[in-house]
């Protein structure tokens, strides 16, 4: 009820100032349309008085152009009656009015002046046909005193008869001292113009605003940017017919009324202008009355809304609260609604995509696994299908791997793990991977290093690989069998000298990707639908993860794509440089101070120079071998030689024996090789002859030096890492978990290692108690455990007052994938981290590193 009350309350309310408001509107179109009518008829009396004005002025003049021909006319007579008339020329003194008076007898063409030169009449131009008493006037010319002047000339006739004709000059200045000193209050302005030069001949003082005076009327139109052909054709033709013109026009940005008046018959014409303003200056005053009227009751008018607004505001406020309280209740209920409908569109698209890619793994898992159950039997059908379970097992832990980054860059929870290291060993960890990847596929991979100024760098180096890898499988993946990959590390020019700015492009040969597609690429959940591209195994989310790493990093990545053309990817980042980058003494201790550089690329060899900059060795560089031979004989201090694999028409081991007979015997030859470089194996015999695989890393020449300068480089350093095996190692493992314990023992002993296993931590730290020194060889250790975590067991052992706590290698093997477990790990003591389910080749690896770390200790 009350409610219904208020509401024909505001209605009636709203009505009612509906009405004062139109009726207000109607008064003041009413007023607005009587001022403006007041406006239009005081300008038309206005421009009326200034016709009036213009004629008055005109008539001045032409009554002064009378006199002086009436004047003329009378000199003429006189001269008539005189009997010696060149005397009277001579003698007649110039006055106020005529500046020159000269005569001309007929029969001569030349006559005399009062001036006292003689007069020929001959610079005079009477061509325009202008007259005053029908006496003809000359155009318009400065005269001898630098004055604008005219000329009338009148015949003298002596008993009907012509003896000569007078000629007096007049100058404008008579004019000027005849017309008013000025009209609407100085702010008009006024010229005099000859028609026929259309010059400006007089300027009259105090006759409006004239800062700088126009000389003709090209000048004028030009100062007053009177542009309009149209008027300008006008205004020609009222110069020809001598008629009367007015015209409004914006001078010095003020609206403006211009006029060209004729004087005599169009001879002479009065131009200028006249402000509106001036024009309308009455109307504006009457205007400006009517305004205040009308303020004075809008005023009023206001001020009866206020006070019928301030009654409202009163009754009203009560309701605009509560009415407020509802809308922000309803707000919150629709917003939690929104929410709730975007969590559930997420969760149902989530867990739609995840249903599909995790039963597609699995479902092979199980199918080969019951498969595997039915041919027991056939040998060649149970490493068939081993083979497609461990695939599909792998596949599934890529994927889990990549949901779970997924969660925690997306939740804040992903922290960078800001550490010292080398780019060499960013580059040697990818090349590891992707080289036999590419190899099995029959692809060309080929790493490029450019532009880097400094190899030691801080930064996450895990997320790094994580980057690089990411975008190299996937250009293994999306490229056919026979293409080719560049992996290309460039360095860009420093924003700062504490970063070093470096680009990395992964480019490949191979499907492309659509414009469509283009668009998505980096969303989760996404991958290109074509034919060829959905018989590759995806998560989708790798794109994602790998921008979302870059962004986490500072840096930016892009993509480059054409469909059959292949795909270049772009990553810029700044990476801090560390306060020491080299080691002087390095090269001091092992007697390195010149180098040489053979080879024909010479983006290679500025790579190389700008690698060395920092260190005291000095680099010449030549582009063949006889360039080399020829620097070598002239020099025989060079303590290395780096030669290029790929020079052309060049035999390498013929090459590095006509070297070595140029050296000295001391001096080392490194060739500089691709890690597939054919026939590179046939130069290891050769004595002190390397080989230094590209591209070029001070930190990698370094090594290969200390190598070859304790002569223990035997073979190559893919041979060297396929010897060895954990024959005869023992290990102490604590692992909660059965299958996961079996697993491990079967492994290790197939490898030729035994193992015991205990239950938790702390039976470990007990185990390890009670052995004898030097008893196992390492510890593998999972993390999470009963009675005490594998963290907990670490810090215990290594706090045991016995010499083999300190060195005995502790390796975690823990579902807990994260970078910040692996930081976790490090700091409780262990040596390194795996990552469940186990990795074999990499367990083997790590093992065999750290055990022979402790051997070699």
């Amino acid at each position: 009820m009350n409610a219904t009350r208020n509401k024909w309350k505001n209605r009636k309310g709203i009505t009612l100032l509906f009405s004062i408001v139109l009726i207000f509107c109607i008064w003041g179109m009413i007023i607005s349309s009587v001022a403006r009518k007041i406006s239009e008829e005081m300008s038309s009396s206005a421009i009326q008085n200034l016709s009036e004005s213009l004629d008055l002025i005109q008539s001045t003049i032409e009554a002064i152009l009378r006199n002086e021909a009436e004047f003329q006319l009378l000199i003429a007579q006189e001269i008539a009656h005189t009997d010696d008339p060149e005397n009277y020329i001579r003698t007649y003194e110039k006055n106020q009015t005529m500046s020159k008076m000269s005569l001309i007898l007929s029969g001569k063409s030349e006559g005399i002046s009062n001036t006292g030169e003689s007069f020929t009449g001959e610079e005079l131009d009477f061509s325009a046909g202008g007259t005053i008493m029908d006496l003809p006037v000359s155009q318009s010319y400065v005269n001898y005193m630098g004055t604008w002047s005219y000329t009338i000339k009148c015949p003298v006739i002596r008993d009907g008869q012509e003896i000569g004709t007078l000629y007096i000059e007049y100058i404008y200045d008579a004019i000027d001292r005849s017309l008013p000193d000025g009209f609407y209050n100085r702010q008009a302005s006024l010229y005099i113009m000859d028609a026929g030069s259309e010059r400006f001949v007089l300027k009259p003082k105090g006759m409006g605003q004239r800062d700088a005076g126009h000389l003709n009327l090209d000048d004028f139109y030009r100062a007053n940017n009177i542009r309009n052909t149209n008027t300008r054709a006008e205004v020609k033709k009222c110069l020809k017919n001598g008629n009367d013109i007015l015209f409004y026009h914006d001078i010095r940005k003020v609206n403006a009324l211009n006029y060209m008046w004729s004087v005599n018959g169009g001879t002479i014409f009065l131009v200028g202008y006249v402000p509106v303003e001036a024009i309308q200056q009455e109307g504006q005053t009457v205007n400006q009355n009517i305004i205040l009227v009308v303020i004075s009751m809008l005023a009023a008018f206001f001020l009866c809304i206020l006070l019928y607004y301030l009654n409202q505001r009163q009754q009203g406020k009560l309701r605009k609260e509560q009415e407020l309280e509802r809308k922000i209740h309803n707000q919150q209920l629709s917003e939690a609604l929104q929410a709730a409908q975007i969590a559930n569109e997420s969760k149902t698209t989530f867990l739609s995509n995840m249903s599909h890619d995790i039963r597609t793994p699995m479902n092979a898992v199980l199918g080969f696994s019951a498969l595997l159950a039915r041919d027991a039997e056939n040998p060649a059908k149970v490493r068939e299908y081993t083979k497609k379970i461990t695939s599909s097992g792998q596949h599934l832990l890529s994927l889990i791997n990549d949901i779970l980054d997924v969660s925690k860059i997306e939740s804040g929870k992903v922290v960078l793990s800001l550490e010292k290291f080398t780019l060499n060993d960013v580059i040697l960890s990818v090349d590891t991977i992707i080289q036999p990847m590419a190899k099995a596929k029959g692809q060309e991979f080929h790493p490029e290093v450019t532009g880097i100024r400094h190899e030691y760098l801080i930064g996450d180096e895990t997320r790094i690989n994580q980057i690089l890898i990411n975008l190299l499988s996937n250009a293994v993946k999306y490229t056919p069998e026979g293409g080719h990959i560049w992996f290309r590390i460039i360095g860009l020019k420093q924003r700062s000298n504490q970063y070093e700015h470096i680009r990395i492009e992964v480019e490949d040969d191979g499907y492309g990707m659509t414009p469509t597609y283009l668009e998505t690429i980096f969303d989760a959940f996404t991958r290109a639908e074509n034919s060829t591209t959905n018989k590759v195994q995806g998560t989708g989310l790798g794109m994602a993860i790998t921008k979302s790493i870059v962004e986490l990093m500072g840096g930016t990545i892009e993509v480059f794509s054409e469909v059959d053309q292949g795909t270049l990817f772009r990553v810029d980042l700044e990476l801090r440089i560390p306060e020491e980058q080299t080691d002087q003494r390095f090269w001091k201790k092992k007697g390195i101070s010149q180098i040489l550089t053979v080879s024909k690329n010479q983006e290679s060899c500025d790579n190389i120079r700008t690698l060395m900059e920092d260190t005291v060795v000095h680099l010449d560089m030549v582009t063949d071998i006889e360039g080399a031979i020829s620097r070598i004989r002239n020099n025989k201090d060079y303590q290395i030689v780096l030669l290029d694999w790929e020079l052309p028409d060049t035999d390498g081991i013929q090459t590095a024996k006509s070297l070595r007979k140029a050296l000295p015997d001391s001096a080392r030859i490194l060739f500089l090789a691709e890690h597939d470089a054919e026939g590179i194996d046939e130069i290891l015999p050769t004595d002190h002859v390397g080989i230094l695989l590209k591209p070029f890393f001070v930190s990698t020449f370094q090594e290969k030096i200390t190598e070859m300068w304790a002569d223990t480089i035997k073979q190559t350093p893919i041979e060297a890492e396929n010897t060895g095996n954990l024959e005869g190692l023992k290990f102490l493992a604590a692992e909660d978990n059965e299958i996961n314990a079996e697993i491990l023992a079967e492994v290790l002993e197939m490898e030729g290692a035994s193992c015991e296993i205990v239950e938790n931590g702390l039976l470990a730290v007990e185990r390890f108690q009670q052995a004898a020194e030097d008893e196992f060889d390492a510890i593998l250790m999972d993390v999470q455990m009963p009675v005490m975590n594998g963290h907990d067991a670490t810090r215990t052992i290594r706090s045991l007052a016995r010499d083999d706590a300190k060195r005995i290698p502790i390796i975690a093997m823990t579902a807990n994938a994260f970078a910040e477990d692996e930081k976790a790990a490090l700091d409780a003591g262990m040596n390194a981290h795996i990552a469940k389910p186990l990795d074999m080749e990499l367990l083997k690896k790590v093992i065999k590193q750290y055990a022979n770390r402790k051997e070699e200790s």
